[in-house]
């Protein structure tokens, strides 16, 4: 951790929604003038689509079926660690981006599902902000989570995050109900080692609980809505949490334990803001007075 060059990580699964709660966030930053460095995820995979499909291939040909982007195999664990430790020594860092599609694509002359080439990150940010699988993760041999300063778990009941990726990569995709259902279950045992711990290290978890009948998500026509939803907000640490107040603002809210919030789902924009706003107010004064301004 870090005062002089913070560190914030959104964790959450393939489904999970952790790109909306970014888009939050980019609200945030450009409200409060704040200039963040953001990283993807996807970009800390060790293999393209390509590559990534040959490896798959290869694992199952060779009797293992349980080879994943989750797990350590297929990611940059160390160079992940190794950019959140170098950030918060000086603001440094080697990145690089993943092309998901076309319209990705275009601007560096590159084919979908390819990287770019590593480079240094922008000098004279104020923070870094990292979305995708593993801004918590750690293993016996990587503990990236040691070097952020917080730390966000996005994490939909299991049902609801299959509907959410069901959906999304089917629409998005072009995936069959059973290809995607054949990766869900391949992935399922590094969920359980590299994904779930990570909601144990967070500061603040955001489970979606839906309020309509998900219990088989594999045969859902649409994902239950947000207005369809209970938001449960976790804090690991309540102190200095002014719960009365959020209570208040957070309309139809109430408190399931001591260091939980219950409210409508379709209050997560503005609780993310209610929440995060102070937060990240105070990771740029304790900056500013580390660099003496």
């Amino acid at each position: 951790m870090s005062a002089e060059h913070p560190i914030i990580a959104i964790a959450g699964s393939s489904g999970a929604g952790t790109s909306s709660v970014m888009r939050t966030f980019e609200q945030i930053f450009r409200r409060e003038h704040v200039n963040a460095a953001f990283i993807e995820g996807d970009s800390f995979h060790r293999y393209d689509r390509t590559e990534m499909k040959a490896q798959m291939a290869e694992a199952v040909e060779s009797g293992d079926h349980t080879f994943s982007h989750f797990g350590p195999e297929a990611n940059l664990f160390e160079d992940l660690e190794e950019l959140f430790r170098r950030y918060g020594e000086d603001g440094g860092g080697r990145v690089r981006r993943y092309l998901h599609n076309d319209e990705e694509a275009a601007p560096y002359g590159q084919s979908p599902g390819t990287f770019t080439p590593w480079e240094d990150l922008a000098a004279d940010t104020d923070l870094l902000f990292y979305e995708g699988l593993h801004g918590a993760v750690a293993t016996e041999k990587v503990d990236a989570a040691q070097h952020v300063d917080l730390r966000i778990g996005v994490v939909p009941v299991i049902n609801l995050e299959w509907i959410q990726k069901l959906q999304r990569d089917q629409a998005m995709r072009g995936y069959s109900t059973e290809a995607v259902t054949d990766t869900i279950l391949r992935r399922m045992p590094d969920y359980v080692n590299y994904i779930s711990p990570q909601f144990s290290r967070t500061h603040v978890n955001f489970q979606r609980v839906p309020m309509v009948d998900t219990s088989n998500p594999f045969i859902a026509r649409t994902i239950p809505t947000l207005d369809e939803s209970m938001l449960v907000i976790r804090f690991a640490d309540p102190r200095g949490i002014d719960f009365p107040y959020l209570v208040s603002m957070l309309h139809d809210s109430f408190m399931s334990r001591a260091n939980t919030i219950v409210c409508p789902g379709g209050k997560m924009d503005l609780a993310m803001q209610l929440i995060f706003t102070p937060m990240i107010w105070r990771l740029i004064e304790r900056r500013k007075q580390a660099l003496g301004h």
